[in-house]
C-alpha cells in the first residue's frame, strides 16, 4: 500500500479528529486521496499555502501545528533566547485564520514561548512591523493573502521582520520531516496559556506606534492642508484588514473627502461581493467604480484581504477611469517620492531603490535620473527586506523605495514586507500635490513615459493544478532550458538569463529571462504559491504605439511557443 494511502488510513482512525475534517474526508476517490496526503505543504515565495479541508496537503487545524512545531524547533536549535524573545502572531479575514492564530500561539505556549497575539485581525506589514517591535525571535501571519477564500496559509517571518529565506524554509522543513505524528503534538489550553502570561494580547498601542511610523514618511503636509478637501478618494478594503488602518490614517493626516465602499467594508471571509479579491483585477473594483464615477473620483485605492498589496485606478480627463498595473504604480510612486526628496535635498548620495527581476526597467530609470541606484533581487518580498537589513548593517546604502510588480510597495523599512497602509498613504499625498500643480495622475504617468520612454508590461498565468500540473509545468521549463528562446515578436535576443545558475550573486530560482536587443524582455516563472506559470512581457520604445505594438506581438508570439510545450 503507497504510504499516502496508510497516512489516510491513518487520519480516518485518529479518534480526535474534529467532525468537518472526518467529514471532509469520506467518500473520496483514489485519485483525491493521493492529491490530499502524497505531500506536506511546502514553503514557497510568501509562506505555506494551500486549499482548506483534511490532508497534509491541505490547510488544517493539524498543518498548522505541524508547522509551528516544526518553527520552535528551528528556533530553539538556531535563535538565542527565542523562547524569551517569543514570537509575534496576527492573522486576517480568511475562514479559520482567528483559530489557527490561537492554534500557533498555543502550540508555542506548550513549547515554552512567549507570543504576541493581536486582539483582531491586523494587515501582514502590521505583523511585521510588530516582530520588530518587540524584538522577537520570529513571526507567523495566518493568511492567503489575495487568494480565493477556499485558500488560506501560514506565512513565516525572521527576526528582522522579513518572509524567512528558502536557507530557513528548508530547515523548517526539515524539522517538519522529524516529525512522525502530527495528529498528537501537544498544545496548551487558551486559559492556560494566557494565565502563565505565555501569550500577550496586543491592541491600541502597538496600532499607535505603527501609526507614529507612518507619520514620519509623510513627505508634503502642505499639499495635503491644501488639498485634502479637493482630493476625492475612493476606497474599499475588499472585506479585508485594510479598512481600519487606512481609512484612521487617512483620516489623521486631513483627508476629508474619503469615500469607502460600504458593501466592501466590513471582514468578509466569503469574499461575497468579488470573483476574487485581487486588486490587480479591475473585476474587484466593479463598486468601487460605482462610488467614483457620481462624484467624479479622482482616486480608487483597494486592499487585498491581508492588506500587504494596493491597486489604484485613477481618473483621465475624457471622465473613463485607467487601472494601473503593478508597474505602473511602483514608477509614480518612485518618481513622486524621489521628486519630493530632491526638492527638499533628502536625497542621500547612498541612496538605493530595490526592485525584482520581473518587475519593469522603468524604476531604474527613474532612480538613475536622480542619480540613485537601483538594484535587482528575486521575486518574494523577502529578498527586498534582507537587502534593507544588510544595508541597515553595513549602512553601504540608504533604502528608498522597493517594489515588485505584483502590487507590492514599501517606503518605510519599520516593516520589512510590502506595505499598502504606506503605499496608499502616500498614493493619497501624490493625488493631493499634483492636484494642487494643476496635474491629474494621468498627465505625470505620460509625463514619466515621455522622459523615460515606454515600458509596457503585462502578464499571463496558466493554472495546472494538482500534482499532473506540477509534472507538466516542470516539463514546460525543462523544455525551454533545453531550446532557448532566440528570437520573438520580431525581435533578437540579446541575453539569455537562467536564474537556476544563480546570476548576479542571487541565490539559485527557477526563472528564465530574456533580454532582446532593444531593451524589451520576457520572463518565465513557475508561481511559488500557486499551481501556476507565470509570463512577464515588458516592451520598450520611445514611441507609445511601437510599445504597444511589440508588446501584443511578443504575447501573440508566447502564446503560440506555449502551444508546443
Amino acid at each position: 500500500m503507497d504510504n499516502f494511502h496508510d497516512t489516510y488510513q491513518r487520519w480516518l482512525q485518529h479518534d480526535d479528529l474534529p467532525t468537518e475534517l472526518r467529514r471532509d474526508l469520506e467518500g473520496l476517490s483514489a485519485a483525491e486521496i493521493e492529491e490530499r496526503f502524497y505531500r506536506h505543504l511546502e514553503f514557497g515565495t510568501a509562506g505555506l499555502r494551500g486549499l482548506l479541508g483534511a490532508g497534509t496537503n491541505r490547510m488544517n487545524v493539524y498543518t498548522v501545528r505541524l508547522a509551528t512545531e516544526a518553527l520552535a524547533r528551528y528556533l530553539t536549535h538556531h535563535v538565542q533566547d527565542a523562547k524569551s524573545k517569543g514570537v509575534a502572531i496576527a492573522y486576517d479575514c480568511r475562514h479559520q485564520s482567528q483559530a489557527f492564530a490561537w492554534e500557533t500561539a498555543c502550540l508555542l505556549a506548550a513549547n515554552g514561548f512567549k507570543t504576541y497575539l493581536y486582539e483582531e485581525l491586523r494587515p501582514t506589514p502590521m505583523l511585521s512591523f510588530a516582530v520588530r517591535h518587540y524584538q522577537a525571535a520570529g513571526g507567523v501571519m495566518i493568511t492567503a493573502s489575495h487568494n480565493p477564500a477556499a485558500y488560506n496559509g501560514y506565512k513565516v517571518y525572521d527576526e528582522q521582520g522579513c518572509q524567512i529565506s528558502p536557507y530557513v524554509a528548508e530547515l523548517v522543513l526539515g524539522e517538519m520531516d522529524e516529525i512522525e505524528d502530527m495528529l498528537s503534538l501537544p498544545t496548551m489550553s487558551r486559559e492556560e496559556a494566557l494565565q502563565r502570561e505565555l501569550i500577550q494580547v496586543l491592541g491600541a498601542e502597538t496600532d499607535r506606534a505603527y501609526a507614529d511610523q507612518l507619520h514620519a514618511l509623510v513627505l508634503n503636509r502642505e499639499a495635503i492642508q491644501h488639498a485634502q478637501a479637493d482630493v476625492r478618494i475612493v476606497f474599499t478594503p475588499l472585506h479585508g484588514t485594510g479598512n481600519k488602518p487606512i481609512r484612521q490614517i487617512l483620516d489623521e493626516l486631513g483627508f476629508t473627502n474619503v469615500h469607502v465602499v460600504a458593501e466592501q467594508e466590513q471582514p468578509d471571509p466569503n469574499f461575497s461581493t468579488v470573483k476574487s479579491p485581487n486588486p490587480e483585477e479591475r473585476q474587484a473594483f466593479a463598486l468601487a467604480l460605482q462610488v467614483a464615477e457620481p462624484i467624479n473620483g479622482d482616486l480608487i485605492i483597494g486592499t487585498d484581504p491581508d492588506a500587504d498589496r494596493l491597486g489604484v485606478i485613477i481618473r483621465q480627463q475624457n471622465g473613463d477611469y485607467l487601472a494601473l498595473n503593478g508597474n505602473q504604480i511602483g514608477a509614480m510612486l518612485l518618481h513622486y517620492l524621489l521628486e519630493q526628496r530632491h526638492a527638499k535635498g533628502q536625497l542621500p548620495a547612498n541612496g538605493v531603490v530595490i526592485k525584482s527581476i520581473v518587475t519593469s526597467e522603468l524604476g531604474r530609470r527613474i532612480a538613475e535620473s536622480y542619480g540613485i541606484e537601483c538594484q535587482d533581487v528575486l521575486t518574494g518580498f523577502k529578498f527586498i527586506g534582507e537587502k534593507i537589513e544588510e544595508y541597515g548593517q553595513t549602512g553601504a546604502h540608504t533604502f528608498l523605495f522597493g517594489y515588485e510588480e505584483s502590487y507590492g510597495y514599501l517606503v518605510g523599512p519599520f516593516v520589512r514586507d510590502k506595505d499598502a497602509v504606506q503605499a496608499a498613504m502616500v498614493a493619497c499625498e501624490m493625488a493631493a500635490y499634483y492636484k494642487l500643480q494643476g496635474l491629474a495622475l494621468e498627465d505625470v504617468l505620460e509625463q514619466v513615459y515621455q522622459q523615460h520612454g515606454y515600458h509596457l508590461e503585462d502578464q499571463q498565468s496558466f493554472t495546472f493544478a494538482g500534482k499532473a500540473g506540477q509534472e507538466k509545468i516542470a516539463r514546460m521549463m525543462a523544455e525551454l532550458r533545453a531550446n532557448p528562446i532566440r528570437e520573438l515578436g520580431a525581435l533578437p535576443v540579446a541575453d539569455a538569463q537562467d536564474y537556476q545558475q544563480g546570476l548576479h550573486g542571487m541565490p539559485p530560482a527557477n526563472v528564465l529571462k530574456y533580454v532582446f536587443t532593444d531593451t524589451s524582455w520576457i520572463a518565465i516563472r513557475p508561481s511559488g504559491t500557486e499551481p501556476k506559470i507565470k509570463f512577464y512581457y515588458s516592451a520598450v520604445d520611445p514611441d507609445r504605439s511601437r510599445a504597444e505594438a511589440k508588446l501584443a506581438q511578443l504575447k501573440a508570439d508566447m502564446a503560440a511557443l506555449i502551444e508546443t510545450l
